[in-house]
């Protein structure tokens, strides 16, 4: 885990959730940080009562194109990774009522002609799956040609967004 920066608040640790991972956390003194947003989906959870928060790094739609990965990594694929993301959720007391769901990436990066186009594709098998959670996107940051990192504070659910070739990070959401 990286050193803790001071902050006005106190001390905020940063931990970062890397690609095809998740994490889910109750401390607020922890920002959750995920990297290299191109045509995977970081997908964010927090209830503002609880303050559990959660983030997901998926890179694909679907895990029936590999059983072992999606057993070995069920964060690597949307239909895996959101099942897993809100049952760690839901045992640290989150209540999917009051979830604020942000979604940042689902870019097309290196397919210009579309051909893959699984930015898209992640974007649709999400909206899917939230369907039939019952469950809204609050805020999202999708599509595009850029690469973005994002962020979640859980002592106030804000969700940042640092997109390239923009010089300053901005606020997807934020109480």
């Amino acid at each position: 885990m990286p050193a803790p920066t001071l902050s006005a608040s106190g001390f905020q640790q940063r931990l970062v959730v890397g690609m095809a991972d998740l994490v889910v956390a109750n401390n607020p003194s922890l920002t959750l940080t995920t990297f290299s947003l191109g045509s995977c989906l970081g997908v964010s959870i927090y209830d503002p009562l609880t303050r559990v928060g959660g983030l997901l790094h998926a890179m694909l739609p679907d895990s029936s194109i590999s059983e072992e990965k999606a057993h070995s990594k069920p964060a690597m694929f949307l239909d895996t990774g959101i099942p897993r993301l809100l049952d760690s959720a839901r045992q640290m007391r989150f209540d999917c009522n009051r979830a604020i769901i942000c979604v940042a990436g689902g870019s097309q990066i290196m397919d210009t002609q579309g051909f893959f186009n699984i930015g898209r594709r992640n974007q649709d098998a999400l909206r899917e799956l939230l369907s039939r959670e019952r469950l809204r996107i609050t805020a999202h940051d999708v599509g595009g040609t850029v690469n973005r990192t994002m962020s979640l504070r859980l002592i106030t659910g804000e969700v940042r967004l640092k997109i390239s070739g923009q010089p300053e990070e901005v606020s997807l959401w934020k109480p």
